[in-house]
């Protein structure tokens, strides 16, 4: 969660400086669960200009997106059309994630030079979502650090989300954590 420009800018300079060919994913922790801001509107152009060129992968959700792009999105048709937008802002691929829009069904929206591929899902009824993006971008970047293809990746990183709030331990009184502990060996 990078809350400021100065912040965008040092994480920028850094990674340039002591990472440069690491490939980034890059989740722009942007909206609370609760809708509040967790990036000032400065930072946003920040971010957009600095680490979107240099990111292996952008996975934003839907309300991150819309302020990225500046346009509602409504359907997964939207996301199709929001995610080639966010490619042609500098990374290599999206994965813009659905989770946002209504329904029991679920589509995350893969984007690359490549084309489009969708992931379908079925949403789990818990409280237990706190940190489901951060835990899907850190298990691509996961993947994708073990050599795995991203596609591979992003199917492996979305089975072990799934396992992660199927699992997850049922604390507290709002949005609970995740089961980080358990393990996926592949997908099925």
């Amino acid at each position: 969660m990078l809350a400021s420009a100065a912040i965008v800018e040092a994480v920028a300079e850094a990674l340039a400086a002591l990472a440069p060919d690491v490939p980034l994913v890059l989740d722009p922790v942007m909206v609370a669960k609760g809708g509040a801001a967790l990036l000032a509107d400065s930072a946003a152009g920040a971010l957009v200009a600095k680490l979107l060129p240099r990111a292996h992968l952008l996975t934003p959700n839907i309300p991150e997106a819309e302020v990225l792009l500046g346009r509602r999105i409504g359907g997964v048709g939207d996301m199709e059309r929001a995610a080639r937008d966010l490619l042609a802002l500098g990374p290599k691929a999206v994965l813009l994630k659905g989770g946002h829009l209504e329904g029991d069904a679920l589509m995350d929206v893969l984007v690359d030079a490549a084309g489009i591929q969708r992931f379908a899902g079925r949403r789990v009824a818990t409280r237990s979502t706190h940190g489901t993006g951060c835990t899907l971008a850190s298990s691509i970047a996961a993947g994708i650090a073990q050599g795995m293809n991203l596609a591979e990746a992003v199917e492996r990183g979305r089975h072990y989300l799934l396992r992660a709030i199927e699992t997850a331990p049922g604390l507290g009184k709002g949005h609970g954590p995740l089961n980080h502990g358990h393990t996926v060996s592949g997908v099925s």
